[in-house]
């Protein structure tokens, strides 16, 4: 549960803000197909997932301090 609340960012927070807009319009105007469309877009930046699946689309940092083995060929005669 702690994963759900990391890694905010301003399209994240854009989605939910037109998530609950698109919930409220959907609510005044008694459509409800775009109350669950909003709902939908809401829980999406909730929870984090969208065009990558969970969250798949995410690389993490590049480690500096990795350490390579040196490969050695033979030639095959």
């Amino acid at each position: 549960m702690k994963k759900y609340g990391m890694y905010w960012n301003t399209v994240r927070v854009l989605r939910l803000l037109s998530g609950v807009f698109i919930i409220f319009v959907g609510v005044q105007a008694k459509d409800w197909l775009l109350t669950i469309g909003g709902g939908l877009l809401s829980l999406m930046a909730l929870l984090n997932v969208g065009c990558c699946g969970t969250s798949a689309c995410h690389r993490p940092a590049q480690q500096k301090n990795r350490k390579t083995e040196e490969i050695t060929y033979e030639e095959i005669h």
